[in-house]
């Protein structure tokens, strides 16, 4: 078979052909779910003018080391033009472990900044006006917590928690499917889950507390077309939750965001983002009776792109960063983040992030990024595919239903099952070459120059700041109040109560995030993940 015959399959398994013509389209179901910027199904956008009126928000994920060094950071991207902030936890933080708990040993700041009390929030956004600047906080099984802290801090600082923007990712489904850092089984961290949405929507109804994260569950293995299918699952199931509890769809719907990849094809990325966005409109309408359109809106920040880089040649990343923002740019995403060229190697550097801050504002200020909406659509190509990837994302859903719904299929571990063996899958294509890779398994040199990449060394000074820091405020807290507050969050748990008030009494009393955990633990014990090695679940393999 000659090359030009070879079939070329993408990854979400659908076959791409030579040419598109007007009947591709018409056979696809044709432009039924196109419609204009900002009307459903908002496919081609959600505002009328999108970036005519506001570009996407530039948000790069930041955070190491102490409070004062990430503030430090902070500011530094704001002075360079950055317009929201995206915060990194350590791995003791995201665990819900304290800094001198002996089992966060050699990670305290390693990974993302260390947050033990409230006195860590007031330093690390000391200085940064919270009215002019929104701040995702990339948390999940601590979330509750450190959701709490935030809207203290702002609170404490004058700051009205009802005014208040931003985001949590608090989504904890894809943390048993992607990452790993939960704490709780798999129904009581739903209904913590739960217990932010409600508590959010009566306090602080601007604020986002739940960004569902295919993000994660695509640098896991899954298809581009599962990533999204799956989310929307996830984001059904949180829903439910609410829902449950009495409160109407058009209550919390609109502050419910997305947080997705960006590395790949770009016709197939930008696809599933079109794909996408019709799609949960369509559920939310038909499904949930949602009446208000931005119950309906996909909010999405189209953000890392991490799977893609390579630890060979370094400075190529740069140039698929660049073509990670194109892709978040064509697809209509609300806020854009780019993982570093540095970044398959350390915690990015001051110089890497002001490039990959650079990338996004070039594609504003001299791209013409911003000059109109939708600039593919009408494409025979790119409508053809939007439409057959929403057709593929439905029967993942259904199959996803019928097997017994995401929260079941998560508890058992078959969700995580198959998106292990895909990733085994990639990784052995990518070894042998089936899956091209430039600098990897394309134009590789053996003796090109090495190029040094600056590598974030871990503080142990920081490390033992943190320490000392978290002891001194217990030595200087009323400790007949943390033991209150923490009593208050145990009975709460027992009863069955939305914890988010004695939550934030807690924190207001610095509580620390190890404490009020411990308490948790207590009532609802960890989980245990299920291992499998079997693929029961319906799935169309990748290619």
């Amino acid at each position: 078979m000659n090359a030009s015959a070879k079939p070329v399959i993408n990854e979400s398994g659908l076959e791409i052909q030579p040419l598109y013509t007007a009947d591709d389209l018409a056979a696809s179901g044709g432009l039924f779910m196109l419609g204009r910027p900002g009307e459903y199904p908002f496919t081609r956008g959600i505002h009328p003018l999108m970036y005519r009126k506001q570009p996407f928000t530039m948000r790069q994920y930041t955070g190491f080391a102490g409070a004062e060094d990430t503030n430090r950071r902070f500011k530094y991207l704001i002075a360079n033009g950055q317009t929201g902030l995206n915060v990194a936890f350590d791995l003791a933080t995201q665990c819900g472990i304290d800094s001198d708990d002996p089992m966060a040993a050699g990670e305290v700041g390693r990974v993302g900044m260390a947050i033990d009390t409230l006195a860590d929030f007031e330093t690390a956004f000391d200085g940064i006006d919270l009215d002019k600047i929104t701040v995702s906080l990339t948390i999940n099984g601590a979330a509750a917590v450190l959701i709490a802290m935030y809207l203290a801090c702002a609170e404490k600082r004058g700051f009205d928690p009802k005014t208040l923007r931003g985001t949590a990712q608090n989504d904890i489904l894809k943390e048993f499917i992607g990452r790993g850092t939960w704490v709780y089984p798999v129904e009581p961290s739903i209904r913590l889950v739960g217990d932010t949405i409600e508590y959010c929507a009566e306090h602080a109804p601007k604020y986002s507390p739940v960004s569902v994260c295919g993000y994660h569950i695509r640098e896991s293995g899954a298809t581009p077309t599962q990533e999204m299918a799956w989310a929307f699952c996830i984001a059904r199931a949180y829903a439910d939750e609410v829902i449950r509890r009495g409160l109407g769809v058009d209550e919390f719907a609109g502050r419910l965001s997305y947080n997705f990849n960006i590395f790949g094809n770009l016709f197939e990325q930008v696809a599933k983002f079109r794909a996408g966005r019709g799609l949960w409109a369509k559920i939310m309408k038909e499904q949930y009776g949602a009446k208000q359109p931005g119950s309906m809106w996909l909010r999405m920040i189209a953000g890392g792109g991490g799977g893609g880089l390579t630890l060979e040649q370094p400075e190529n990343n740069i140039v698929r960063g660049a073509y990670y923002a194109l892709i978040a740019a064509l697809s209509g995403a609300q806020t854009m983040a780019l993982c570093c060229y540095d970044e398959a190697y350390t915690i990015p550097s001051e110089y890497a992030q002001r490039l990959s801050l650079r990338t996004m504002q070039l594609l504003i200020e001299e791209m013409g990024l911003a000059d109109t909406v939708d600039p593919l659509g009408g494409s025979f190509y790119v409508e053809t595919l939007t439409n057959r990837m929403r057709a593929e994302m439905e029967r993942i859903i259904r199959d996803t239903d019928a097997a017994g719904g995401i929260v079941k299929l998560v508890s058992e571990g078959v969700i995580q099952s198959q998106v292990s063996a895909q990733a085994y899958r990639m990784q052995r294509a990518i070894e042998s070459g089936a899956f091209p890779k430039v600098g990897v398994n394309r134009y590789r040199s053996e003796t090109e120059q090495t190029h040094e990449v600056q590598l974030h060394g871990y503080d142990a000074d920081a490390a033992a700041r943190q320490v000392a820091r978290l002891q001194r405020i217990r030595a200087e807290r009323d400790g007949n109040a943390v033991a209150a507050a923490l009593d208050a969050i145990e009975a709460d748990a027992r009863a069955g109560a939305n914890l988010m008030p004695a939550i934030v009494r807690a924190v207001q009393a610095y509580a620390s995030v190890g404490e009020i955990t411990k308490r948790l633990v207590g009532v609802y014990g960890r989980y245990r993940e299920p291992i499998r090695f079997d693929e029961a679940f319906p799935m169309r393999e990748a290619a």
